[in-house]
């Protein structure tokens, strides 16, 4: 990735973290925490990666990103927003009556989502299906899922990884969001995943890691998951949970809360957005 490139697309995550915050804002509670956690990713593969068109939002031929960690939706909705699937002023509906914006992804109700998500460690599964089923039909789509720490705790997405493995679905592309916490704390202190790295090859799969908030590094493991043709990919990504807004990053309490539209704007305005 050139450095022209790389600039703009760390813009284009800054867009996206704003318009985040304010979206939640706008309602006065979310899911800031892993909503923060991801927008780098959302940038790198809706503004460079993937084969989509906003305009047909269900072309036949796509790349898919399955959001399994469907809390992490109203960041994805900015990226898709910015990227023309919907309005803009969708976004001051999330998660309000008659909206087409829920605080969890669903595919019937959102342009360009592709999968329904939120009950943790389905939409994982589901992905492994889709690559599934893109394997058997020879297409030549890419399949990108997103996973939390804390939703690794869930035994599906053990069953779905070992049968990816078994298949060898080498077009699937997944992330583990590892911010080192969950709902109710640190990961660590409710089921330490360990050596995250090695339980993933034990299962067969293709592991790189990298900081999950550097584009370039991102670009770089996608890349080379892009380049090998013999096993599913799992980039875990060291990442920060409520990443650049000022009163959310860090806090363990992070995981859903209450703040003001006054507090997104001067998190908007720290962030020089």
């Amino acid at each position: 990735m050139d450095a022209e490139k790389q600039r703009e697309l760390e813009a284009r995550a800054k867009e996206i973290r704003k318009l985040t915050i304010e979206e939640i804002g706008t309602l006065g509670v979310g899911h800031i925490g892993g909503a923060m956690s991801v927008v780098e990713l959302l940038a790198l593969l809706y503004f460079h990666k993937m084969r989509i068109d906003p305009g047909n939002a269900r072309m036949e031929d796509r790349d898919w990103l399955v959001m399994s960690k469907g809390h992490a939706g109203p960041a994805l909705y900015a990226a898709l927003a910015l990227r023309g699937y919907f309005p803009m002023d969708w976004l001051s509906t999330l998660n309000r009556g008659g909206t087409r914006l829920p605080s969890h992804c669903d595919r019937n109700r959102t342009p360009g989502i592709d999968m329904t998500t939120g009950s943790l460690g389905q939409g994982f599964s589901a992905a492994v299906g889709i690559a599934l089923s893109h394997s058997i039909d020879k297409k030549e789509a890419r399949t990108f899922a997103v996973i939390g720490d804390g939703e690794s705790d869930e035994g599906q997405v053990w069953e779905a990884a070992m049968f990816a493995g078994n298949r060898k679905l080498s077009r699937l592309v997944a992330f583990t969001d590892y911010n080192k916490q969950q709902l109710d704390g640190f990961t660590k202190d409710i089921a330490d995943l360990s050596d995250i790295e090695g339980k993933w090859r034990s299962f067969g799969w293709n592991v790189l890691r990298c900081d999950g908030h550097d584009i370039a590094a991102l670009d770089t493991a996608i890349d080379a998951a892009c380049a090998q043709r013999e096993k599913p990919s799992m980039i875990i990504m060291d990442t920060i949970k409520g990443k650049g807004c000022f009163f959310a990053e860090g806090l363990p309490s992070n995981h859903n809360m209450n703040y003001t539209l006054e507090q997104a704007r001067e998190a908007i305005e720290k962030l020089g957005a």
